[in-house]
């Protein structure tokens, strides 16, 4: 089986923020980035399973009705809990930050000269998570493979050594 491509998805409703990140981030990562203008469309295509969402706090710019990121972060991590959610916001109030990761955000990132930079960085920090899962994953295998085999071994031993015995007395 071929490697997937690994999937970003940049969800903000400002069309300039979203551009620039796309570029900078295209610079440093071979990652396939899907831009979102609202959560609702990122919503409806978490079936591309993007290992991260970098998700912009006030989404409603274009649609007064929209969703803020919040509560698109509940409904990812709902329907794809494996999925990392950076938050990238101009909110900087500390609650805002604190539900952020209390429902399940990897990071909180305010907006500002720095931002890009610290989110390279996150993303560096959820690249290195997504290596050590994929090797803890494959030594998993390998353990259960060799249980298997080593079990196999043992039972083969029983039964020689049951016919074996059986058989001597004939």
């Amino acid at each position: 089986m071929a490697d997937q491509k690994r999937v970003i998805f940049l969800v903000d409703d400002e069309p300039i923020q979203n551009e620039m990140l796309k570029d900078y981030l295209s610079e440093r990562f071979l990652y396939d980035i899907k831009v979102y203008d609202n959560g609702e469309e990122a919503l409806q295509n978490l079936n591309l399973n993007p290992e991260i969402v970098v998700l912009d706090y006030h989404l409603n710019a274009h649609r007064a009705d929209a969703k803020n990121g919040v509560e698109i972060l509940k409904e990812i991590k709902d329907k794809a809990p494996d999925t990392q959610v950076i938050m990238l916001s101009g909110q900087d109030k500390i609650e805002v930050a604190v539900d952020s990761i209390k429902y399940g955000a990897y990071d909180y990132v305010v907006k500002g000269e720095t931002a890009f930079s610290r989110t390279e960085n996150i993303l560096n920090n959820i690249s290195e998570l997504h290596k050590v899962k994929t090797i803890n994953n494959a030594y998993k295998k390998t353990i259960i493979l060799l249980a298997v085999g080593i079990g196999l071994i043992i039972l083969l031993a029983f039964y020689l050594m049951f016919f074996t015995d059986a058989y001597s007395h004939l």
